[in-house]
């Protein structure tokens, strides 16, 4: 599916796009906690502007097609298809870009049961191409504040992207993976980095704190994000993320299998 025409298809037909999952509720909280400056929502981002709740929610429509209408408080957010293309385009040039000069590239998710897969074929691809696919720091531990208070995970890679898992879970794979928002991952990583004396990414890609972190800290980064995940967007529109993806980051692992191959075809590398 490497056609915008059929992707676009699928973004409508697995709700990627279109009428989505997250719902206006939640989204319309976000940006009212990341007016205030909630690093629950802030994702390590420190907005250089002056946001309102109005303006993020201005800038969500313009980014996402989200509507603008405040009175429109319930129900399911709509993603325009045609803006995730745009971005999903723009983060294939992002892509070639580096491929073409073999540049060092650090890969990690906050959503490993959702997205681990998606990432590992961008890394897989671009180790092909003769990327240095970057992975410090692993098994170090990292203590990010939850609801339930500070917990201790490790960091680690699976495919080289990187997630962080609770200590003694059991498996390898994307399941045993924590749901995080938090940039420390991003920050425990480049630390490692630093003290390894070994090269810096070049492209940071991910979601979540992985991106804010990587361009609050002045690394070009590229990523997915939901409607309720306005920090990427305020980071993109600040100039501080190269790219910020819209689309529902919750559906079933297989739906994003189109997006890499599109993303792939346009960067012209191949899975």
């Amino acid at each position: 599916m490497s056609s915008t025409r059929a992707l676009r298809a699928h973004l409508l037909a697995t709700r990627l796009a279109g009428t989505v999952g997250t719902q206006r509720e939640g989204s319309l909280r976000s940006y009212r906690l990341f007016a205030a400056r909630d690093p629950r929502v802030t994702l390590g981002l420190a907005a250089l502007g002056e946001w309102s709740a109005w303006d993020v929610m201005a800038l969500m429509a313009d980014r996402c097609g989200v509507s603008a209408d405040p009175a429109h408080r319930v129900g399911p957010d709509v993603i325009d298809p045609e803006r995730t293309l745009r971005a999903l385009d723009a983060f294939a040039e992002r892509l070639g870009q580096v491929a073409a000069r073999r540049g060092a590239v650090l890969l990690g998710t906050g959503h490993p049961h959702r997205l681990l897969r998606f990432y590992a074929g961008l890394a897989d691809a671009l180790s092909a191409a003769g990327c240095l696919v970057l992975t410090p720091a692993e098994g170090r531990c990292v203590d990010i504040t939850t609801r339930f208070g500070v917990r201790t995970y490790n960091l680690e890679y699976v495919r080289g992207v990187a997630l962080v898992r609770a200590p003694g879970a059991r498996g390898a794979g994307r399941e045993t993976g924590a749901h995080t928002h938090s940039p420390l991952p991003l920050r425990t990583a480049l630390e490692g980095l630093a003290e390894a004396g070994g090269p810096l990414p070049d492209l940071v890609i991910g979601d979540h704190g992985w991106v804010c972190g990587a361009g609050q800290l002045g690394f070009e980064a590229i990523g997915l994000a939901d409607t309720d995940d306005p920090a990427l967007f305020v980071g993109e529109a600040e100039g501080r993320v190269a790219v910020a993806v819209p689309l529902d980051d919750g559906v079933r692992s297989a739906y994003y299998r189109p997006l890499t191959r599109y993303v792939l075809n346009r960067a012209c590398l191949s899975q």
